[in-house]
C-alpha cells in the first residue's frame, strides 16, 4: 500500500534507507552512507539477492512526485538507498513476545480476544517480523509516549483499523501501567488518552472513507463525496483504512444504491467502486490536509484466509492453523485491491506513507480469531487475535514515526 513527498528532515543514513525514501521527497542522487546503523536502529544484514514476493513490487511502480511508498522502491536489498524494505522479510519464532497480555488490556474487543474465548495454542504469539535486509526497531512504547507527547494519532477506517488501534492502545499501556489513561468509546469516535503524557490514541469509524446518505430512494453510496472529513483535521497522525466492506453483499451490504458523479445504479464491479472510492480520498488529502503538521499513512490491504488453496492446503481456511508460512512469498500472489491503493498514491500531490502491510500479513494464516471470537459467530479470517499481527503493523509505525 508507495509514493511521497517528504517534509525535509535531517539526512538519513542508508541503513534507513526504505523508511528514508518513503519519508523524504526522492531517493535519488543521496551517496550511501559507510554506517551500518541508521537513525532508526537498523541494523543491517549482509546484503542479498532481491527477493522476489507474489508478484507485489513494494513501493516499486512509477509514481508522481508527491507519492512515496512505503515499500521501498522496489528495489531489493543492498541497492543504494533503498537498502531495507520494511515490507519483505520472513517471521521468524521470538520466546520475548508478545508484548502485552490482553488479560491487562481493558480496550480490547471480545472479538479480537482470542485467549480469552478459548483459543488453545499460543505458539501464534511467538511470531516477531524480520525483514530480509535489517533488524526491525523493537517497539519502546516509553519512547513513543515521550516523543508524541500533546499530540493526537488518529486511525480512520473500517475494523482493521480498529484492531490496529487496540493493539498500539494495548502496547502504549503495557509500557506505562501506572500512566493515567481516559477511554471512551463512541459511534463513530473512540479514544484513549494517555494522560500523564497528553497523547491520545482515538479511531474513527468509517467503514468506505466516502459517505454513506440516506435518500429517497434509499442508502445510496456516494462514490465522489467526503462529508466526514472535518472531524478528521487536527491529529498529528492520521493512518486511514478500507477495503473490507467494498466486498460485502446481501444482508451485510449497508447501502442500497451507488452513485458515481450524476449516475445513481443498483450496483457496479466492486473493485471499480473502490478504486473511484479511492481517488475521492485521495483529492481529500491534497485538497485538506496539511502535510506539514500532520504525518498521513494508508494501512495496507490486510488480507483474508478463508481460502486454504492459496496456500496449497485446498479447502482449509486459518482454523486451527498455528504457524505462519514459511518463507517470504505468498503462493496465492497479491490481492487485487493493492493495485486500486497504489494507483490512487501515485497521483496524489501530498507525501502519504503506505504501510504496505499486506505480505506480511498474508503469511500469517494463523493469525485469525476463527471460531475463538467473542463478538463473532462462526469462523473469523478477516480480523487479527490480539496480541498478534497488528503489533506488527505498529512497530513499523514507529519505527517510520522515528525518522
Amino acid at each position: 500500500m508507495a509514493r511521497q513527498r517528504r517534509p525535509r528532515l535531517l539526512p538519513l543514513l542508508a541503513a534507513a534507507a526504505v523508511v528514508a525514501c518513503s519519508l523524504l521527497r526522492s531517493c535519488g542522487g543521496a551517496a550511501a552512507a559507510s554506517s551500518t546503523t541508521g537513525t532508526l536502529g537498523l541494523r543491517h544484514k549482509p546484503a542479498r539477492p532481491p527477493h522476489h514476493n507474489n508478484g507485489t513490487r513494494h513501493g516499486g511502480g512509477g509514481r508522481s512526485r508527491g507519492a512515496a511508498a512505503g515499500g521501498g522502491g522496489g528495489r531489493g536489498p543492498g541497492t543504494g538507498m533503498a537498502s531495507c524494505n520494511l515490507f519483505q522479510g520472513s517471521w521468524v519464532y521470538d520466546e520475548t513476545l508478545p508484548m502485552y497480555d490482553t488479560a491487562g488490556c481493558p480496550f480490547v474487543e471480545p472479538e479480537f480476544d482470542c485467549q480469552k474465548y478459548g483459543r488453545p495454542d499460543k505458539q501464534y504469539l511467538k511470531y516477531r517480523w524480520r525483514p530480509a535486509s535489517c533488524e526491525l526497531p523493537r517497539f519502546n512504547g516509553q519512547d513513543f509516549l515521550s516523543r508524541w507527547k500533546g499530540k493526537k494519532i488518529l486511525f480512520v477506517g473500517d475494523s482493521l483499523s480498529l484492531n490496529q488501534w487496540e493493539s498500539l492502545a494495548c502496547m502504549l499501556r503495557a509500557a506505562a501501567p501506572a500512566s493515567k489513561v481516559a477511554y471512551t468509546r463512541g459511534n463513530p469516535v473512540s479514544t484513549v488518552t494517555f494522560q500523564d503524557y497528553g497523547l491520545s490514541v482515538a479511531y474513527y469509524r468509517s467503514t468506505y472513507l466516502v459517505d454513506i446518505a440516506e435518500e429517497s430512494v434509499g442508502r445510496v453510496l456516494k462514490l465522489d463525496s467526503i462529508t466526514a472529513g472535518d472531524a478528521w483535521l487536527g491529529a498529528d497522525v492520521l493512518v486511514f483504512n478500507t477495503w473490507h466492506w467494498w466486498t460485502h453483499t446481501g444482508r451485510d451490504q449497508p447501502w442500497d444504491y451507488v452513485q458515481d458523479g450524476g449516475q445513481v445504479m443498483k450496483d457496479m464491479d466492486r473493485l471499480t467502486a473502490f478504486s473511484k472510492g479511492m481517488s475521492t480520498w485521495a483529492r481529500w488529502v491534497d485538497s485538506n490536509v496539511d502535510t506539514s503538521k500532520t504525518k498521513v499513512y494508508f494501512q495496507g490491504i490486510s488480507p483474508t484466509h478463508y481460502n486454504g488453496a492459496e496456500w496449497g492446503e485446498g479447502p482449509r481456511s486459518c482454523a486451527q492453523q498455528t504457524q505462519p508460512i514459511a518463507g517470504s512469498s505468498y503462493p496465492g500472489g497479491p490481492v487485487p485491491a493493492q493495485g486500486a491503493v497504489r494507483s490512487a498514491l501515485a497521483g496524489m500531490s501530498k507525501p502519504v506513507y503506505l504501510l504496505d502491510v499486506t505480505l506480511l500479513s498474508q503469511l500469517r494464516r494463523d493469525g485469525h480469531p476463527s471460531a475463538y471470537s467473542g463478538g463473532h459467530p462462526g469462523n473469523d479470517c478477516s480480523h487479527w487475535c490480539l496480541a498478534g499481527v497488528p503489533d506488527t503493523w505498529n512497530q513499523i509505525l514507529y519505527a517510520t514515526l522515528l525518522a
